[in-house]
């Protein structure tokens, strides 16, 4: 199983130094990609902004929106265009992590109908393939980026199996994902793909001298929409030393994904070297 960590690109107060520093440091330390998470009625930074910014300072690590909240770009030419141009800056190594979201907030800020998503992002994913695959918008490049649909439910591994490499589960514990990745494989087969399918799932972590403190002001934070109680549990599942890192890495691995994603609850960039350290890297 690869190793991979999330940027804070949605951790409040973030700043530019911060996330670039944050990027040089993962790739230094062996970590396979960096992540983004996205929210638009949220004090965090745009993701595709943000992975161009990590790119422009790495050689080698991957890129991934884990997950970008495709209905809420509107248009998919321009969308398929700013994706493409971050893999042509870094290189091929950007992956178009994508999905719907489960907030209310983000959709009614910025005017998007949430009865039609579904079919919304279905079509946009289509209209995203069909400009990869001409040369309507360029720039020219040698290949286009891995497509992840996120999902946690029949129609999204559905839409995994009939656009996608692969499927990333939203965060949720290693049992959990196991039971997902069986549906979406199941899909997958039943769609006739005869490759090898592509998965990836998140989790948080928060380490050092401040771990509880800052897990709890930022995932409760950004989880209150949820209710106390689940942003309360969310918070104190982030694994917080070294042992329960290693304990979420097995797990994960025997639940058969091939790449954890390990989402920060602080933009201090210490908070990489000490992920490294606890995770064997």
């Amino acid at each position: 199983m690869d190793i991979a960590i999330g940027l804070p690109n949605a951790v409040p107060g973030t700043s530019g130094e911060q996330l670039t520093e944050w990027a040089r440091r993962a790739e230094a330390r062996g970590f396979s990609s960096l992540g983004t998470i996205d929210r638009v009625a949220y004090p965090n930074l745009e993701p595709l902004t943000a992975l161009a910014a990590a790119a422009a300072v790495t050689e080698r690590i991957g890129l991934a929106t884990t997950v970008l909240l495709g209905p809420l770009r509107v248009n998919p030419v321009v969308l398929a265009k700013q994706a493409y141009s971050v893999h042509v800056i870094s290189g091929g190594r950007m992956t178009l992590g994508i999905g719907l979201g489960g907030r209310d907030d983000d959709y009614e800020v910025t005017g998007v109908d949430t009865s039609t998503r579904g079919r919304d992002l279905d079509a946009m994913l289509e209209r995203i393939k069909e400009v990869w695959e001409g040369e309507e918008v360029g720039p020219e490049h040698h290949s286009d980026p891995r497509i992840l649909v996120g999902g946690s439910v029949e129609a999204s591994f559905k839409r995994a199996a009939r656009f996608g490499d692969g499927w990333i589960a939203a965060g949720a514990p290693p049992d959990q994902f196991a039971e997902w990745r069986q549906g979406f494989e199941r899909a997958w087969s039943e769609s006739g793909r005869s490759e090898q399918p592509q998965n990836a799932a998140l989790a948080y972590f928060s380490l050092g001298d401040r771990a509880e403190e800052d897990a709890r002001a930022y995932l409760t934070d950004y989880y209150a929409w949820l209710g106390e109680d689940t942003a309360n549990f969310i918070a104190g599942s982030a694994a917080k030393d070294a042992e329960t890192v290693q304990q979420y890495l097995a797990a994960f691995e025997g639940a058969g994904c091939q790449e954890l994603f390990l989402f920060p609850s602080s933009s201090d960039p210490a908070q990489v070297d000490l992920l490294a350290d606890a995770a064997g890297l």
